[in-house]
């Protein structure tokens, strides 16, 4: 019989006016605290958030969402995140902010395979689908 793992999980949300609400999904980050397991994935489509906001510096957004993942994943590149707990580092990743890069509530899953888990959420909530 598989393994079926629980999984908790966050959409990663490029939110380029706050105070308008309007977001544009980005990634995805999965964590399951049984196997250890901490990842994100992250795709940015510009075009869809210049849409929203044509004036958006996208440099910092680039840069904050690229260390999304270094900070699941808890090595140096993580800064002084990296000593806390994978499940420490997700918390601290969902947090509520008020800034240009956000996540969803946290929701709960659970499948046998976590990283095909984390490959279908960026597929169903971050890719557009083709028009046709």
């Amino acid at each position: 019989m598989p393994t079926l793992h629980t999984y908790d999980y966050a959409i990663v949300r490029v939110v380029p006016r706050v105070e308008r609400g309007e977001f544009v999904n980005v990634g995805a980050i999965v964590s399951c605290k049984r196997a250890n397991f901490l990842k994100a994935q992250i795709e940015l489509d510009e075009a869809r958030v210049l849409a929203l906001a044509p004036g958006l510096d996208l440099v910092p957004v680039r840069a904050t969402l690229r260390a999304i993942p270094d900070i699941c994943a808890g090595g140096d590149a993580a800064g002084a995140l990296r000593h806390l707990s994978a499940r420490e580092r997700f918390d601290w990743l969902v947090a509520p902010r008020s800034t240009v890069i956000q996540t969803s509530p946290v929701h709960t899953g659970r499948c046998e395979d976590l990283d095909l888990a984390l490959e279908k959420l960026i597929a169903r909530m971050v890719r557009v689908a083709p028009a046709g």
